[in-house]
């Protein structure tokens, strides 16, 4: 019951970012329009932000960050949620959507290292590569989505591999 609220509400979200940016849609206006109180809002989200990072959270834990299929799969789904992922660009509130995106991949790969290289802490230069790999990867992928209506997603992903530093590749592939 509970994850069906949390999916109903999600929607709710999602129909409201049709129309409206992220910063002028307020939980008031959720619960209106999914018919529900706030405190059954306020009992599975802290706030708007944290529904949208489960939004986004909810999709990124079934892609797997190093195959080409289930990264363009992921791709091909913010196509699919394009309004949502715009609306999750464009924020620029204290809680940006993209910075929720940045440190989830961010952990995927650093965890990801660790479990490949057999260590619980990886060297200053390696988490730096992650990080930059990270950013610049989520900035093509927000490139990509807003602009780029050719590229097909497997391109765009098997690029961002072609272009990840070979200190990184080593490790992954």
């Amino acid at each position: 019951m509970a994850e069906r609220t949390k999916i109903w509400i999600a929607e709710t979200m999602k129909k409201l970012l049709v129309h409206k940016s992220i910063a002028q849609i307020r939980v008031t206006e959720i619960c209106k329009e999914a018919q529900i109180e706030r405190p059954t809002f306020y009992y599975h989200f802290q706030d708007k932000y944290d529904l949208m990072a489960w939004i986004f959270f909810r999709s990124a834990f079934e892609t797997d960050v190093l195959s080409v299929a289930s990264a363009a799969a992921g791709l091909n789904q913010m196509r699919k949620d394009f309004i949502f992922y715009k609306r999750a660009y464009e924020d620029h509130s204290q809680n940006p959507m993209w910075s929720y995106m940045l440190e989830y991949f961010v952990k995927e790969y650093t965890e990801i290292a660790k479990e490949k290289l057999h260590t619980d802490i990886l060297d200053t230069q390696l988490a730096y590569s992650i990080r930059l790999y990270c950013y610049g990867t989520l900035g093509m992928t927000r490139e990509w989505l807003l602009t780029d209506n050719i590229t097909p997603a497997e391109t765009a992903v098997t690029m961002m591999f072609s272009s990840m530093p070979e200190s990184l590749k080593r490790i992954y592939f």
